[in-house]
């Protein structure tokens, strides 16, 4: 006689996979988030204009964050966005703490390092929470858009509409709170104006190569995501 001893395992929940375009996306988008940090202490000027050289990078984020709610929704740029967050803080936590430790007696660059690592407590508490503020609401209008669109059509509008409101946000939160007080408040309203157009005009520039980027993306991917009865709750970080 012979017997089975056999036992059937318990089945397992399947894991949500993600492809390698989109760990690539993500890991670009941490970049861009670490690189427009130290690019910010760099003050630089276009004409009467005074920005900072973070502008170079940072709308980057916004174009990425548009193509990931476009490709794979919101759920999965909401992860993104937390993760960006995540890393910027290290990166930001690392730096005050190498600022903090003694230098060498040999070494002098000490002004240089801390000019680059040494951020105030409140500008990077305004930073964090801006960041925050605007990537969600640029994920939400764009999803909310997109839903409401003709089978995903107009693209374009999209996401320049979704980068204006999500960069009029950030600037709304990261100016009083960053610089309220220390520069005058008749000149926020000019500062945060200029943000906004600049940030947009560069969206609106690189704009026919984001429609092909993800146009590439969603006949790679085979997935053109809409986000039909999803909670857009910013604290289901997991939820993919």
């Amino acid at each position: 006689m012979s017997y089975n001893n056999t036992t059937c395992a318990p089945e397992r929940k399947q894991r949500p996979a993600v492809s390698i375009a989109f760990m690539m996306l993500g890991v670009l988008f941490c970049v861009c988030l670490i690189a427009a940090n130290l690019l910010e202490t760099k003050q630089i000027a276009f004409g009467p204009i005074d920005l900072t050289a973070g502008l170079i990078v940072f709308p980057v984020s916004y174009i990425i964050n548009d193509c990931m709610v476009e490709v794979w929704g919101y759920r999965r740029a909401r992860l993104v966005i937390w993760l960006g967050f995540a890393m910027n803080f290290l990166f930001v936590l690392f730096g005050m703490l190498a600022d903090w430790l003694p230098g060498a007696p040999y070494w002098h660059g000490e002004e240089g390092f801390h000019a680059i690592f040494g951020l105030a407590p409140r500008i990077c508490a305004a930073s964090f929470v801006a960041f925050l503020v605007g990537s969600f609401l640029n994920a939400y209008v764009m999803s909310r858009m997109k839903l409401r669109s003709d089978g995903g059509k107009h693209f374009s509008y999209r996401a320049i509409a979704s980068t204006v409101v999500g960069e009029t946000g950030d600037s709304l939160v990261f100016f009083p709170l960053a610089l309220g007080g220390v520069v005058p408040w008749p000149v926020i309203p000019l500062l945060m104006l200029n943000q906004v157009v600049l940030k947009t005009a560069y969206e609106i520039v690189v704009l026919p190569i984001t429609i092909r980027v993800v146009r590439a993306l969603k006949r790679h991917e085979g997935e053109d995501t809409y986000d039909k009865g999803i909670s857009y709750s910013v604290w289901k970080i997991f939820d993919i």
